[in-house]
């Protein structure tokens, strides 16, 4: 298989050969790239593998994993097509490289935080947990797609309070739909516009860490 996706790699810097990892697999936002997302989880590089995913299709000078007809609102087709490669392309990785397929994680921000958290809901038991920073469901994946249960995922959701682009009303939303779905859920809310502060970062790091039963010693 060709993987429809571009990506980076991280392996951690000792790895034992006879050992799987958990992994990171990240999802950045609408006209971002795959390597501005590796500072955010660069913290626990030496316990996770991380594989930064890229948008296959060009936006300005970064790219995105679909297009939208209007904000909040995916062209379905495209959207439909992201969620296929996706899956797909973590079942690649997952056979490539010594990635434990028990220990999965989506990390997302924005486009990439709406499409963890509509692939935990296709993909269920399949990933460990996600962490999903500024987004939503679209509605189309909550009435139209074949749901699997998220019950025993690890769920951390975050959102800006004064967020401009998807207001803090969509984060207290897509918060309370995951609350009825599953018992492991992390809810945050920080200070910031549509970003990710220090504070939410050291956050999900520690709840990656011991969810995922790793120590990362620090320096």
């Amino acid at each position: 298989m060709y993987p429809a996706y571009k990506y980076d790699i991280q392996l951690p810097s000792h790895m034992d050969p006879e050992k799987k990892y958990p992994t990171i697999f990240t999802l950045h936002g609408k006209g971002s790239n795959e390597k501005n997302m590796f500072g955010l989880v660069a913290p626990v590089s030496d316990d996770f593998i991380i594989v930064s995913i890229r948008g296959n299709l060009i936006l300005g000078a970064g790219y995105q994993y679909y297009e939208l007809k209007s904000l909040g609102n995916p062209i379905r087709e495209m959207f439909d097509q992201a969620i296929g490669q996706l899956e797909a392309f973590i079942h690649y990785a997952t056979e490539k490289y010594p990635i434990d397929a028990a220990k999965r994680y989506l990390l997302g921000f924005s486009q990439g935080a709406i499409l963890s958290m509509s692939l935990a809901l296709t993909m269920g038991e399949q990933l460990k947990g996600i962490v999903a920073l500024n987004g939503y469901v679209p509605d189309f994946v909550k009435t139209e797609y074949p749901l699997k249960s998220v019950n025993h995922i690890s769920v951390f959701i975050s959102h800006g309070e004064f967020d401009t682009v998807f207001p803090i009303r969509i984060g207290h939303e897509t918060a309370a739909y995951f609350e009825n779905l599953t018992s492991n859920l992390t809810f945050k809310t920080y200070p910031t516009d549509h970003g990710v502060s220090e504070e939410n970062q050291q956050d999900f790091v520690n709840w990656l860490k011991k969810d995922a039963d790793v120590h990362v010693e620090k320096e």
